[in-house]
């Protein structure tokens, strides 16, 4: 059998990529890590409605996080392609655990410390582990790419989404539950547990070596060449531009502290399951996915999944029914995955290595500024139109920008993501 043909059954075999035992690591690292992030994510969005019963407030919490990562990401990426990425993945992932612990300590030993300044300890926590995702989420997207072969990227960046997103499922749901049922100590230290099983898990991967670059180039040379690929590279820029605006107008994740506690009235407890329920449909999808990959039309897919999570956007926002709300929310994980995978696969099969690490800070930064900043547009604009017609707009919003980028970009709509997988970008 040719080397063609085994590349070719390796394709149409979804756990294919799931045989490498190093991705499986990898895998079970990043799923530890996403937990204790989704649940201190939930836990910190509570604790701060209750301290401040203020939406607004909500939103800071993104902008937080979002000044010190948008601010560090370039430069994450070029450390990226010139360091071990192992170790920068370990030492940020050490900076989340003392993260941590540290809102852990603040709420059970220096409770104080809310009492006199509210939540601001909790903003500055946030905003210092914020330089941490600047630097692991490059690290770790050009990481993963010398673990698998590149016949696999589509397969891997499936199953990649589906891990994170079983994650994103299960750590909402999780930290709403330990928080409802115990309390808010025990919910941090469960935190701190999962993030010190991800460095474990981490440490049973071997390093890769670093692709050298082809000449040598100042830092700005370095930077600006990351950000010139992605402007000059028509199919990665419209699939990151699409995503960045889209979210950017139609996430409403943050405020589902507000529709638990008003709207819907389900407290903590029902929150979490609020929370989970995107990742629950994008799990479904992304099973899907594995045995049908979305590739050959990869395009017209990207933009059907965008349309679909605007129109369950703006039908959340007008449900009042505990159930349906969830039902809606997961039907937007399942079109949200879509392009989450789509535009995974773009970056991996058309970026060469030795500058994967600065295009995935490129690409963090949209989604930076589509989930963090869109989390302060949320709040900001939910203070200013209230609540319900906030998310209506935001919706509203995205099914526009998908229209809009539909008919702009024809090369991106008639993408066929099949014809990438033999070769090197370049050559193609």
């Amino acid at each position: 059998m040719t080397d063609q043909t085994e590349k070719e059954k390796s394709r149409r075999d979804a756990y294919a990529v799931l045989r490498i035992g190093e991705f499986r690591s990898f895998l079970l690292a990043r799923f530890f890590l996403t937990v204790a992030i989704q649940m201190q994510s939930v836990i910190v969005g509570w604790q701060v409605y209750e301290i401040t019963k203020d939406a607004f407030s909500l939103g800071l919490i993104g902008i937080a996080e979002a000044i010190p990562f948008l601010s560090i990401a370039l430069l994450g990426g070029h450390v990226a392609d010139i360091f071990n990425r192992k170790k920068i993945i370990l030492i940020s992932v050490i900076a989340y655990l003392l993260g941590a612990t540290a809102l852990f300590l603040i709420t059970f030993k220096f409770s104080y410390c809310l009492a006199l300044y509210g939540v601001v300890p909790i903003y500055a926590i946030i905003f210092a582990t914020g330089f941490a995702r600047g630097f692991i989420f490059p690290a770790q997207t050009a990481f993963m790419a010398r673990i698998v072969p590149r016949e696999l990227y589509g397969n891997s960046s499936t199953w990649n989404s589906t891990i994170w997103h079983i994650a994103a499922m299960s750590g909402p749901a999780i930290g709403g539950l330990i928080y409802g049922f115990t309390n808010i100590n025990v919910a941090y230290i469960t935190v701190v547990g999962f993030v010190l099983l991800s460095i474990v898990m981490y440490l049973g991967i071997k390093s890769r070596p670093v692709t050298p670059k082809e000449k040598k180039e100042s830092l700005f040379q370095s930077l600006s060449t990351g950000v010139r690929f992605v402007f000059k590279n028509q199919i990665i820029l419209g699939a990151l531009a699409l995503d960045m605006f889209a979210v950017l107008f139609g996430g409403a994740v943050i405020l589902l502290p507000v529709f638990a506690g008003e709207v819907l009235k389900v407290g903590p407890e029902g929150l979490g399951f609020l929370r989970a329920a995107p990742a629950t449909g994008a799990i479904c999808m992304a099973l899907f996915l594995a045995y049908n990959p979305p590739l050959k039309k990869a395009g017209r897919n990207l933009f059907i999944g965008v349309f679909g999570f605007g129109v369950c956007i703006i039908l959340f926002a007008l449900s009042t029914n505990f159930y349906l709300s969830l039902i809606l929310l997961m039907m937007s994980g399942m079109f949200d995955n879509i392009s989450v995978i789509i535009r995974a696969t773009i970056i991996q099969l058309l970026t060469p290595d030795n500058m994967r690490g600065r295009v995935a800070s490129v690409n963090s930064i949209f989604i930076g500024s589509s989930n963090e900043i869109g989390s302060f547009e949320s709040g900001l604009a939910a203070r200013i139109m209230g609540l319900i017609p906030s998310v209506i707009f935001g919706g509203g919003m995205t099914l526009m920008i998908a229209g809009f980028t539909a008919k702009v970009a024809p090369v991106l709509r008639r993408l066929n993501l099949s014809k990438y997988l033999n070769g090197t970008p370049e050559t193609k």
